[in-house]
């Protein structure tokens, strides 16, 4: 990835943000699509593996994958996401590999973050987000917030998600509008409930509200969400499903998506 990053900057091809069809500001999708358990619920018993990615992108027109997050993508891997969405006007938002979030922690990450970034060249207009998890055991600090801007190539749309409470303050927030990086929201146990805009889009993960991954979240629950979205004002609007548990991921997507005006 790092050889065909630099020879795709030699060639001079652009590295500007991928852009959205205007009418198309409302992505609301699941964390991940590939799982054994929506056999059956979502994805038809009789339907083929092969063709599992078709079924869902008829029905979502974005999704987070996490394998990049478990393995460096190659390039070939990138062609391949390509090929799979076909003529669909589909997007996808990467979760940034945890060689860089959880091993290095974003300390000296610079070249990396930069080579992880070709996958934003490759996609084009299939590119959403770059979404940067960070580790429940990575607390506020000064030194920290200044090492993670630092670090990040703010030519890319960056999503931040952290998983303490600790960066839920203004100090942040204020650093992340100067940049443009994008804070993510989180429904999850034990992390406020609230959503934060720090730039003209929002993203939000759908984690459970005392379970992880296994919560179905109540039409009022969602309503909540939405009221909040629709007073945000934001431009664009991202918003994943991670709990995968029961195919609750589909169903409240779904919902979601009546609820702020985008039925699937």
């Amino acid at each position: 990835m790092h050889l065909a990053r630099v020879e795709n900057e030699r060639s001079g091809k652009s590295k500007a943000l991928p852009i959205q069809d205007e009418k198309a500001q409302l992505h609301v999708g699941c964390s991940g699509w590939f799982y054994w358990h929506w056999r059956g619920a979502f994805y038809p018993a009789d339907l083929p593996t092969r063709s599992w990615f078709r079924h869902y992108a008829g029905r979502f027109k974005t999704v987070e994958l996490n394998a990049p997050f478990y393995s460096w993508p190659t390039v070939a891997t990138v062609e391949s996401w390509i090929r799979q969405a076909g003529r669909h006007r589909f997007v996808y938002t990467v979760k940034v590999c945890e060689l860089i979030t959880h091993i290095k922690r974003l300390a000296g990450t610079r070249t990396l973050v930069r080579d992880f970034g070709l996958i934003a060249d490759l996609l084009g207009p299939h590119m959403g987000c770059f979404l940067f998890q960070l580790p429940p055991s990575f607390h506020y600090t000064p030194a920290r917030l200044k090492r993670i801007l630092g670090q990040l190539d703010h030519q890319r749309r960056n999503v931040i998600e952290f998983r303490h409470k600790s960066w839920w303050n203004y100090t942040v927030y204020n650093a992340f509008r100067k940049t443009g990086t994008i804070f993510c929201s989180c429904s999850g146990p034990r992390l406020p409930d609230e959503l934060i805009k720090t730039a003209d889009d929002i993203y939000i993960r759908f984690h459970g509200v005392k379970k992880w991954y296994r919560h179905n979240y109540t039409i009022g629950e969602l309503d909540v969400w939405a009221k909040r979205i629709a007073e945000s004002e934001a431009k664009t609007v991202w918003a994943y499903f991670n709990n995968d548990r029961d195919g609750y991921a589909i169903k409240n997507a779904r919902a979601l998506s009546r609820l702020i005006g985008h039925p699937d």
